[in-house]
């Protein structure tokens, strides 16, 4: 699903460039040969003409309501100096051109080029077209191209949008817009309080679809999001963008999501990112990498995936967890019971300098600091190993507290290189900790242990064998201190003399006879998490399953009784 949206993405994105590339390009109108017009300046009317040689000999002056057409355009102003030979004039006051039934320019000064067509407009220029407005100190209208063009700061207006730059076209025909140096674009139009805001130094605007592009660094901000970007496309009335360049969003501050492109919706507040993805969230101190992201701000939902990293420096030392797809749930949001669940999977690999854990998938619930782990799982703390069907682990103040292990749960401690393992495996195990060190195990149910006691110099002196219903283990400075186990069966060995059979517990052992310690799939460093590596297949839990007997229908119970009525007859 997810290479679907890209897909569509980037066909969307191809979509929008060809548009753009179609529109008529300024330049290279600006390139083309004129032909000058061959039909003359008509005066329609004015109040009064005169000549007066001695101001300008080759000008004549029209006073009083002056009215020009010239191929199709019709020209007002309050006086002029009309030009016959260049077929020019220059218009003062209330001058006014419309041209057709949409376009209307006004100023308090023009110059008229009749054979370039050229209209040159200045202080306080108006020019409308259709629901547009255009105001500037300063434009060229060129009739022949169709486009206007301002120098001295220009305000673009339509329905919704408030545009301003420094210097900038516009095309009628396209109703296209080009906005260069400190642009930038309000919405809604003022007075109204502005629900965003987008700023760049060049920014290209259809004022039929709203569909804004940005080239080169820009910002966006609505609401409470910051958006930064290089080259992108924002439809101001869906506000909604495709952020093609180097793109960053941040939202309330403390919350960043980074990637090659980006996809916003300002109306779910729903962000997609992909390529290089980075989610960073101050307040709750955790990060997500991957090549897709996405993060839903009214819900606090996040997802990850593709190469998806998770990192949390929330506690004293900082957590590195890798799996397929992260996804993070937010309950209670906006209140002051806020919790959040992260969910992972597939080939989950975490490593912490106290700590490591694999398993298939993996759930963390915020509000409990419980880690529950699934599908062969195994939990390392220094040369202790933990493994079973699910693992359920909490976490107080950065360091493990406790442990529970349902169904196969076996706990080993390797105590030295020549292959002396402390083991325990029981049907269930609680394993509580105090600072990140085991101090009482508790096993119920199928309990069997190998444990090899110390004497006082510390040195070992054999290993006992025992099986119980029950177990309760304490421990100091990893010393035993107490065991307690009812109705136990078991025996003590010397070192030396320990049967082979009964170095290792059944589900320690391999037919060929070597252990279950997984140091070798065991995560060595924070890099070393991309690297899956399964357990074997004959170490693989399979978990108990208990099949229901089967069922007999009425019509079987029907029959069966009438068989032994028919016998007891006979």
């Amino acid at each position: 699903m997810r290479k679907f949206f890209a897909v569509i993405l980037l066909l969307l994105s191809g979509l929008v460039c060809l548009t753009w590339a179609l529109q008529p390009d300024k330049n290279q109108a600006k390139g083309k040969k004129r032909s000058s017009s061959s039909d003359q300046i008509v005066l329609l009317h004015a109040d009064s003409m005169y000549f007066n040689q001695r101001i300008n000999a080759s000008a004549q002056f029209f006073i009083g309501n002056v009215k020009f057409e010239h191929n199709g355009a019709i020209m007002t102003c309050d006086s002029a100096l009309y030009y016959k030979e260049t077929k020019s004039f220059d218009a003062y006051g209330r001058v006014k051109m419309v041209q057709g039934d949409t376009l209307s320019l006004t100023c308090r000064k023009m110059f008229y080029d009749g054979n370039l067509q050229l209209a040159q407009a200045r202080e306080n220029v108006v020019l409308k077209h259709r629901k547009t407005t255009l105001t500037s100190e300063s434009l060229d209208f060129d009739r022949i191209l169709n486009v206007g063009q301002y120098f001295e700061g220009g305000m673009l207006v339509d329905e919704d949008n408030q545009l301003t730059s420094d210097t900038g076209y516009y095309h009628p025909d396209t109703r296209q817009a080009e906005f260069r140096h400190y642009v930038e674009l309000i919405n809604p139009l003022p007075p109204k309080e502005r629900d965003y805001i987008l700023q760049s130094h060049l920014l290209y605007y259809n004022t039929s679809t709203t569909l804004a592009h940005v080239v080169g660094p820009s910002t966006i901000d609505h609401e409470s999001t910051h958006i930064y970007t290089e080259n992108g496309y924002y439809t101001t009335q869906t506000k909604e963008g495709i952020l093609l360049g180097h793109t960053s969003l941040l939202q309330h501050v403390y919350k960043e999501l980074i990637g090659d492109s980006l996809h916003y919706d300002g109306l779910t507040h729903i962000n997609t990112a992909y390529g290089h993805v980075e989610y960073v969230d101050k307040e709750n101190k955790n990060m997500f990498f991957g090549n897709y992201g996405l993060y839903n701000d009214s819900t606090g939902y996040a997802e990850a995936a593709d190469s998806a990293v998770c990192i949390d420096y929330s506690q004293r030392d900082t957590l590195y967890a890798h799996a397929d797809t992260f996804k993070l749930y937010t309950y209670n949001i906006d209140t002051d019971s806020v919790y959040r669940v992260m969910h992972a999977y597939n080939r989950v690999r975490a490593y912490r300098v106290d700590m490591q854990c694999v398993c298939d998938s993996m759930v963390y619930n915020g509000q409990d600091s419980c880690a529950t782990l699934y599908k062969d799982p195994i939990i390392w703390q220094d040369q202790q190993q933990i493994l079973g069907e699910v693992i359920k682990a909490w976490v107080n103040d950065s360091t493990l507290d406790s442990v529970y292990v349902i169904n196969q749960a076996l706990m080993v401690e390797k105590l030295d290189t020549l292959e002396h393992y402390n083991q325990i495996s029981s049907n269930e195990m609680h394993s509580y900790f105090r600072d990140g060190e085991v101090y009482q195990n508790r096993a119920e149910q199928n309990v069997y242990i190998n444990y090899y006691p110390y004497d006082s110099d510390s040195l070992m002196i054999g290993m006992v064998h025992a099986e119980s219903s029950r177990l309760r283990m304490d421990i100091e400075n990893r010393k035993l201190q107490k065991i307690w186990m009812p109705a136990t069966t078991g025996e003590m060995f010397p070192l030396d003399l320990t049967p082979p059979d009964k170095l290792y517990l059944t589900n320690f052992k391999t037919p060929d006879g070597g252990v279950a310690w997984f140091d070798g799939i065991r995560p060595k460093n924070k890099d070393d998490i991309f690297v899956w590596q399964a357990k074997s297949e004959e170490f693989q839990l399979k978990q108990d399953v208990l099949h229901e007997g089967p069922k007999q229908s009425l019509e079987d119970r029907m029959k069966q009784l009438q068989e032994k009525k028919l016998q007891s007859k006979k």
